[in-house]
């Protein structure tokens, strides 16, 4: 008689026989003088292990070391605890935040994303894009402004002015547009003094 013990991952070969669970097994035969032999078998089988893992992630995810920037099944084979293989299985989906740039002119102010801008210069805004990742808009915004200008005059009986002739004393307004493309107000306190004969 002999007896041996064994440990093996998933299955073992014995004797021509493959064991897929752990137990003692007995093997019989005959000895070299024709007798009886009897072999005992003390088996213990670890099973190899497998996980599998959905993960979404904005840009990029790091797993097991790696980062990854893309979507796609990955694999990461180790040693679980009782020796034998251990593999995880990772499907990942990657989102992209997203970004964009405007160039806008206006005059005086302009409105953006319930902001109002006074102020030329560069301005981002940040939200959730519709894949719950981030997403930043730019606005590179110039902002020009109108203009005014007033002036007094005096005059005998009339008075031309910006094509007009006047002759009433009074306030006047010409609006028009600057250089830049905005609003341009003139206004023209006008005093009419009459000739006497």
């Amino acid at each position: 008689t002999s007896t041996s013990s064994a440990t093996a991952c998933d299955s073992y070969s014995w004797n021509g026989t493959v064991y897929t669970s752990s137990g003692t097994y007995t093997y019989s035969t005959t000895n070299s003088n024709g007798c009886d032999s009897t072999a005992t078998l003390n088996l213990t089988i670890n099973p190899s292990t497998t996980s599998s893992s959905t993960v979404t992630a904005c840009d990029d995810y790091t797993w097991n070391g790696t980062v990854y920037t893309s979507s796609g099944t990955y694999t990461y084979s180790t040693i679980n605890s009782n020796g034998c293989d251990s593999t995880a299985t990772l499907n990942l989906t990657i989102n992209p935040s997203t970004t964009s740039s405007s160039t806008v002119t206006a005059c005086d102010s302009y409105s953006w994303n319930g902001t109002t801008y006074t102020a030329s210069g560069a301005y981002t805004y940040s939200t959730i894009n519709s894949n719950g990742c981030d997403s930043t808009a730019t606005l590179n915004l110039t902002i020009n402004p109108s203009t005014t200008s007033t002036s007094s005059v005096t005059a005998c009986d009339s008075y031309s002015w910006n094509g007009t002739s006047y002759t009433s004393s009074g306030t006047y307004t010409y609006s028009t547009t600057n250089s830049n493309g905005c609003d341009s107000t003139a206004t023209l306190n006008l005093t009419i003094n009459p000739s006497t004969t």
